[in-house]
């Protein structure tokens, strides 16, 4: 078993309710098998990952599966949902993989984006036929494709 899985495991045996563990892990794998479809999905590597959470010194990720978020953030979670870690009222240093995020989860990000600057937002290339959101467009924030 590699370090997500293991540091998923430990933070929902302790976090969750014991009958809850089952109906998690089977939602995570429910998400992962409707990512697998995706094109535009992807994760990224963990040495890619290392390399911008040390921009900012971010200490949150957002978005992916919780079988593979890496176990080297303090807080992982997507949207509002928390994943491990702290709940933490203020606004974190957060790396965000913005292709492991549904709709919902991209929309309760958005407020924080718009008012805050330690963040990195990784996607896939927009190119000529994709269009940035608007706060990809505000300028101070960085994104990497």
């Amino acid at each position: 078993m590699d370090g997500a899985q293991w540091h998923l495991l430990k933070h929902t045996l302790t976090n969750a309710e014991p009958n809850t563990l089952g109906v998690i892990l089977q939602n995570e794998l429910l998400r992962q098998l409707k990512l697998d479809k995706e094109k535009k999905h992807r994760s990224f590597s963990w040495k890619l990952l290392r390399t911008v959470k040390g921009v900012y010194q971010a200490t949150k990720y957002q978005g992916d599966k919780a079988f593979i978020i890496p176990h080297f953030f303090k807080n992982a979670g997507r949207g509002k949902e928390r994943i491990w870690g702290e709940d933490i009222a203020t606004p974190q240093p957060t790396v965000i993989n913005w292709p492991g995020l549904n709709d919902k989860e991209r929309s309760e990000l958005i407020p924080t984006l718009s008012t805050t600057y330690n963040w990195i937002l990784l996607t896939h290339p927009l190119g000529a036929s994709n269009k940035p959101s608007p706060f990809q467009r505000v300028e101070g924030r960085r994104q990497m494709q």
